[in-house]
C-alpha cells in the first residue's frame, strides 16, 4: 500500500529519493549519447510506468522528479539527432497527479514525443510489450518504479527478452518490515508474485536483504531467456543507514551494464551505496585472505575504489608483466566494481596500498609499446 506522502499530488523528497532521480538521469543521457552514435539505433523509447506527479518538495524547494528530468534530457538527445525519434510514456494511475505532471513537460517537437496516460501500470505495459518484437532499431528503456515490493514479472517479460533495457526498484524495505507479520491473504499474494515462490517459503529469509535481492535476480536470469544477460544493483540507504531498495538495471548489451556501474559510482561520488561509513572503509586490517597487506576495511553494503583495488590485488598477486586492460577486463564483467571512470585511483591504490608498478613494454606480437602492471605477493605493506 502506498504511504499516505506517496498519495498527495506533490508530496515530499527524501535525499535518498533526489539521489534515485539523479542515477536515473544521469544514465539516460550517457545511454542515449552511446546509442544515437549507433548507425544501426533508429530511435529511442523511454517508459515510466509509475511516474507520480513529476514534482516534490524537498526543504521547502520544488525537486523535478525523474519523469520531468529525463524529458528534459532526452528533449536535448533530439536537438542533437534530429533524424532520429525519441518517444517517451509516461504514466500514473492517478489522473490529478497526470494533470500536474503535464504542466511541467516540455513540448511535443518534429522528433520528439510524450505520451501521457492514467492508468494501471501493468496495462500500459500489456500495450507496449508486445510491439517490441521484431523492432530491434528501436532501443526501449523501461522504469519500474513501484512504491512497495511488489513486482509482476508477466508484463515484464518482453522488456526483459527483446532489445532493450530495464531498471526495477527492488523495494526490499518494505518486505523485511512485513514479512513476518502478514495476516492478510492478499499481502501474502503480494510477496508470493513478487518473489515467484509460496509464501511460506520466504519466511526463513527473514530480515536477510541478500536472501532477497539474489532471488530477485535469479528470477531475472531466468525470465530473459537464452540471450546473455547483465544485472547490476545498487543499494539506496536513507539518513538512519537502512537500506531502503536496490536500483536493479537489466541488459544483454556488456556496454550498458559496464556504463550503468561507472555512472552509479560516480553519482555516489566515488562509492557504491549511499550508505555513510563514517570513515570506515579508511581504517587499515590486517587482510589474511590477501598474502598478508595491512588493507583498508571493506563493507560490502558500500565498496569503495580500495575494495576494487583488494580485488585486483587478489586476482592477480605475484603476477608480472600483466597487461593494464586485462585489470580493466576483469572489471567489466564484476557485479558491482566499475571498470571504466576511476582507473587512475586504481592504479594509484595498487601503487601505494599494494606496492604494484606500472611500465611499459614492446608487445611482441604487435610491436607496440603496452602498459603492464606487476603484483607483489606475501609482503607486508605498511601505510
Amino acid at each position: 500500500m502506498a504511504s499516505s506522502n506517496n498519495s498527495k499530488i506533490v508530496s515530499k523528497a527524501s535525499p535518498h529519493t533526489i539521489m534515485k532521480f539523479k542515477l536515473v538521469e544521469e544514465y539516460i543521457k550517457a545511454w542515449a549519447q552511446k546509442l544515437m552514435l549507433n548507425s544501426s539505433c533508429y530511435g529511442l523509447v523511454f517508459i515510466d510506468c509509475m511516474c507520480n506527479s513529476g514534482v516534490y518538495t524537498y526543504n521547502g524547494e520544488t525537486v523535478e522528479g525523474t519523469p520531468i528530468r529525463v524529458a528534459k534530457a532526452l528533449l536535448d538527445v533530439a536537438h542533437t539527432y534530429p533524424q532520429k525519434q525519441i518517444q517517451i510514456y509516461l504514466n500514473d494511475n492517478s489522473q490529478e497527479k497526470v494533470d500536474e505532471l503535464k504542466k511541467h513537460l516540455p513540448a511535443d517537437e518534429g522528433n520528439f514525443k510524450i505520451i501521457v496516460a492514467a492508468k494501471d501500470r501493468d496495462e500500459l505495459l500489456e500495450e507496449i510489450g508486445p510491439q517490441l518484437h521484431g523492432r530491434q532499431h528501436l532501443h526501449y528503456f523501461l522504469f519500474y518504479d513501484p512504491y512497495d515490493a511488489s513486482i509482476n514479472w508477466p508484463v515484464l517479460i518482453p522488456f526483459l527478452r527483446n532489445w532493450g533495457e530495464v531498471m526495477i526498484n527492488h523495494m526490499v524495505s518494505d518486505t523485511i518490515r512485513a514479512i513476518t507479520q502478514v495476516r492478510r491473504e492478499a499481502t501474502k499474494e503480494k510477496y508470493a508474485n513478487t518473489y515467484l515462490t509460496d509464501f511460506e517459503k520466504l519466511i526463513p529469509f527473514g530480515s536477510e536483504k541478500k536472501a532477497y535481492e539474489e532471488r530477485v535476480e535469479k528470477i531475472i536470469q531466468v525470465l530473459k531467456g537464452q540471450r546473455r544477460y547483465f544485472v547490476g544493483a545498487f543499494p539506496f540507504y536513507n539518513t538512519q543507514n537502512s537500506q531502503l531498495y536496490s536500483l536493479i538495471h537489466c541488459t544483454s548489451n556488456i556496454e550498458g551494464f559496464k556504463l550503468y556501474k561507472q555512472v552509479a559510482w560516480k553519482t555516489f561520488g566515488g562509492k557504491s551505496s549511499t550508505k555513510d561509513t563514517h570513515g570506515d572503509q579508511l581504517q587499515l586490517t590486517f587482510d589474511f585472505n590477501n598474502d598478508g597487506f595491512f588493507a583498508p576495511a571493506t563493507d560490502e553494503s558500500c565498496f569503495f575504489v580500495t575494495d576494487i583495488a583488494k580485488y585486483l590485488q587478489r586476482s592477480f598477486a605475484g603476477q608480472s608483466n600483466v597487461p593494464l586492460d586485462s585489470l580493466w577486463q576483469l572489471l567489466d564483467y564484476h557485479p558491482i566494481f566499475p571498470s571504466e571512470g576511476f582507473r587512475k585511483e586504481i592504479r594509484a591504490e595498487l601503487k601505494n596500498t599494494y606496492g604494484a608498478t606500472f611500465s611499459q613494454i614492446t608487445n611482441p606480437v604487435t610491436c607496440k609499446k603496452q602498459t603492464v602492471a606487476s603484483f607483489l605477493k606475501g609482503s607486508m605493506v605498511y601505510e
